[in-house]
């Protein structure tokens, strides 16, 4: 059976496949120093041959813009646009927090594309989904998908060639999600497994290559 790729957690457990990030959140953003964050990712430790994907640091996360924060909204874009160019420059994929901000975000995606994005805990709009996805960026899809229905109908947009799942803070096994978006979507999760290990090593894996 496939193990389970869980895109964005703030409770890891060591089982499965966990992504490993670093980055300066939008909550955050008049409280930390890009600087130091550029200096940590300049000596990331490179991989080793047989080392554990999260044994380095794989993505620029979680940054974005939230304008539900009290967090000043200048100091926001600032950072975000520090780290978005941090990311092209080391060629790194982003994991995005995004709070009422989707079109402001997107413009700034355009302006300094990375590599790859994954747009975490993903509760947007089917049309937003489809405009990230036309795009090729990726969506990830967590425990609040279930509780609604837009973010459900989002849920069946998403092409499996762009789609993650995540337990992000939700104190609930990974497993669980694949299998209430196994019943969500119709499709095995081995199905779903399958196509979320494959995403994974073809950003993450192989970004190295």
């Amino acid at each position: 059976m496939e193990p389970c790729v869980n895109i964005h957690t703030h409770r890891p457990t060591g089982r499965g496949i966990e992504l490993h990030t670093a980055g300066i959140h939008p909550w955050e953003a008049d409280r930390h120093s890009v600087e130091a964050l550029t200096a940590q990712l300049e000596h990331r430790e490179a991989p080793r041959s047989g080392a554990l994907p999260g044994d380095t640091i794989q993505a620029i996360g979680e940054i974005g813009l939230d304008f539900a924060c009290k967090t000043d909204r200048a100091v926001q874009f600032d950072v975000l646009r520090r780290q978005l160019a941090l990311a092209r420059r080391l060629h790194l994929p982003v994991v995005l927090h995004c709070v009422r901000a989707f079109e402001p975000l997107m413009r700034e995606l355009a302006a300094c594309e990375p590599r790859a994005v994954i747009f975490h805990g993903f509760i947007g709009s089917p049309e937003q989904a489809r405009q990230a996805l036309a795009r090729g960026y990726m969506l990830s899809f967590g425990a609040r998908t279930f509780a609604s229905p837009k973010s459900l109908r989002a849920l069946h947009e998403v092409p499996l060639g762009q789609l993650f799942f995540e337990t992000d803070d939700a104190p609930v096994p990974i497993e669980e999600i694949y299998a209430r978006a196994s019943e969500v979507l119709g499709l095995p999760v081995e199905t779903l497994q399958r196509a979320t290990r494959e995403n994974y090593e073809r950003i993450f894996e192989k970004q190295h290559g």
